[in-house]
Parts: C-alpha cells; sequence; structure tokens
C-alpha cells in the first residue's frame, strides 16, 4: 500500500512538473523574441528545420533553437521555404515559424519602362543582382508587356521573362475584343506594330489616341507613315548595326531616311513587317481606339507635345517653327556650356 502511495505521488509531481513544463514552453512561443531591430535574413534553399534554427538563433531572431524545432514538431504543417523574409522587432517564435511556413518573403518589384526593346529588357532583367539563371536569347520584339512586377530574391530570370509574354499576350487578347470595328487593322499582330511606333511617338498620355488616329489616317489613305522611330529601328537592327540593342545615340540625318530597310516607313508605304518595341497597354488601347481626328501630320511643338496639322502646308509651317526653335535651344545649350567651361576653368591664364 505504501508503495502505491509513493508511485501515486511520484506521478502527481512527475504530472505537475511536465505541466509546469508545458505551460513554459508554450508561452515561450508567444513571448517576445530577442530581435532588437527589424532585420532581413535569407534562408537557403536546401537548409532542413535544424539548420534553419541555427541560423535564426545566430541572426538573433530566434532565443533557443531546441525549442524552435520542437515547435516545428508539434505545430509545424508546411514544410520552411527558403527565400528572403523580413523579421519584425520581438517578433515571437510561433509568428517567426508561421512566416517560414507560408513563405512569407520579402517582394522585391521590378519596373519595365514602356517603349523599350526586347534586347535592352533583357539587359535589365540580366543586370538584376537579384534574380538568378541568365537569359541568353532575345525574345520577339513586341511580346514583352512593360509594366511594374513583384518578384523574390533568387528568382530565375528566365521565369520572369515568360511572365511578361504571358502578360503581353493576356492584354493584347483582352483588348483586341474591344477594338473599333472599321479599323485598317486585320490582324493582333498589325495592331501590336501599330502600338509599338505609337509608344515611341510620344511619351505623353493624353496624346496617344491622337497620335493613333494621324497613324490610321495615313493608313486608310495608303500614304505612307513616315515616322521616325522606324528608321532608327532600321538602323540599329540586323547588319546595319547592333541587333536591335537600343537608341541611336545621333539625331537622323536626311541620308538615314534613304536605308532600304522595310522599317522605313518613309521609303516603304503600310505597316513595318513587325514591332519596333515593347508597347505597354495604354498604346495598344490606343492603336485599337483611336481618336476620330482629320489631322495626317503632327511635329514637335518644342515643350515635350506635338502639334497637329491636317494640311501640308499648315504641317511645314509647324515643322518650320519647330526647327527653329530647336536651333534656340542648341544655341542656348552651348551658351550654358560656354559659360560652365569659363566658369570651371582655371582663375589666372
Amino acid at each position: 500500500m505504501k508503495f502505491l502511495v509513493n508511485l501515486l505521488s511520484l506521478f502527481i509531481l512527475l504530472s505537475g512538473f511536465l505541466g509546469i513544463i508545458t505551460i513554459v514552453f508554450i508561452k515561450s512561443l508567444s513571448a517576445p523574441g530577442p530581435l532588437r531591430a527589424d532585420k532581413t535574413v535569407v534562408i537557403e534553399r536546401g537548409l532542413g528545420a535544424g539548420r534553419i534554427a541555427s541560423k535564426l538563433k545566430d541572426e538573433n531572431v530566434i532565443a533557443s533553437p531546441i525549442i524552435f524545432k520542437s515547435a516545428f514538431k508539434v505545430f509545424g504543417e508546411e514544410s520552411l521555404k527558403a527565400g528572403e523574409y523580413r523579421f519584425e522587432e520581438k517578433i515571437s517564435l510561433l509568428a517567426t515559424l508561421e512566416k517560414l511556413e507560408l513563405g512569407d518573403v520579402i517582394q522585391r518589384q521590378i519596373t519595365i519602362p514602356e517603349g523599350l526593346t526586347s534586347y535592352e529588357i533583357v539587359e535589365l532583367l540580366n543586370a538584376n543582382a537579384s534574380l538568378s539563371g541568365q537569359i541568353k536569347d532575345i525574345p520577339d520584339e513586341g511580346s514583352l508587356l512593360p509594366e511594374t512586377y513583384s518578384y523574390s530574391l533568387g528568382d530565375n530570370r528566365n521565369d520572369k521573362l515568360a511572365r511578361m509574354q504571358s502578360s503581353m499576350e493576356d492584354t493584347l487578347n483582352i483588348l483586341w475584343e474591344t477594338r473599333d470595328n472599321d479599323l485598317p487593322i486585320e490582324t493582333k499582330e498589325e495592331a501590336l506594330i501599330l502600338a509599338s511606333i505609337v509608344e515611341k511617338e510620344t511619351g505623353i498620355a493624353e496624346e496617344r489616341k491622337k497620335v493613333a488616329g494621324v497613324f490610321i489616317n495615313r493608313l486608310r489613305k495608303n500614304m505612307p507613315l513616315q515616322t521616325d522611330p522606324t528608321v532608327i529601328y532600321a538602323m540599329t537592327k540586323g547588319k546595319h548595326q547592333n541587333d536591335g540593342k537600343g537608341p541611336l545615340g545621333r539625331r537622323l540625318l536626311k541620308k538615314d531616311l534613304e536605308i532600304d530597310s522595310p522599317y522605313n516607313t518613309y521609303k516603304y508605304p503600310g505597316l513595318p513587317p513587325g514591332p519596333i518595341a515593347n508597347p505597354g497597354r495604354d498604346a495598344i488601347a490606343a492603336a485599337l481606339n483611336p481618336a476620330q481626328h482629320d489631322y495626317i501630320y503632327f511635329v514637335a511643338d518644342g515643350s515635350g507635345g506635338h502639334i497637329f496639322a491636317k494640311t501640308l502646308a499648315e504641317h511645314n509651317y509647324n515643322a518650320a517653327n519647330w526647327r527653329k526653335i530647336r536651333k534656340e535651344k542648341e544655341k542656348k545649350a552651348i551658351n550654358k556650356k560656354v559659360i560652365e567651361d569659363e566658369i570651371s576653368g582655371p582663375l589666372f591664364k
């Protein structure tokens, strides 16, 4: 009988001891952690729970690797995911575990500006040190949708490129269904070509539909589009230069307009054989729903926008005015440089 009493006492004592340990364990899970300021930690691929716990202890995110591993065994429902994490000041062990299970990684962003060539976009992705892999093949011109994309540290560049291609395809399909019925455009590819020209001709949102309307009017009249960006593209593509690597780097000369290329819209009427850049959503929408007007010409107005004309005489006047404005700007730029050179030169000669 005495043995049973002692055994029962021992059981009660152990139960109480285990209960205390359990209470301490549970409290430690939700208690504020040792981290004294927000911190970014990268969890590499292939690390198990033990090595992750050790790294979090080294980074002062958690106090005890043993408790972390125990909590993962007891409460863990998903595997711990690799990635770049931001742990908040005093984050609890349980919140840390939940963040790693959910894969609540830091979301980075990359913005692809409208009007870049496919080569320029690939260069932008390959230069991003936060991405992995290398893009070797340049995708078709006009096949990538410029916008802001989210990504995580270590994401593959080729996956991002595929996402841009998918976004362009989806966007073009959606906008194609909203197009005006009487456009002189028969295919989605032609819409993309025109949109790329509109994108390169104006950076002002309010002008896109108006510029698109000019080109639509010219197509209806079977007039050459006579747009400088197509000539520039011809000069930076294939045997002429750098396979569409980027801007020309200088102003077009009169002799440049004679280049024998199907992209030269001064020499050949109609649309060029392909896009000359990657247009954004708004430029595509403008090409498919252009403004209705009688303008046939437009030229820069000296303030970043354009001035439009219905007749050649009116256009010639506007063009002459633009040349005058440009000449004055160049003169001021030269004078400014002379003054800067004088200021930065030696005080005594």
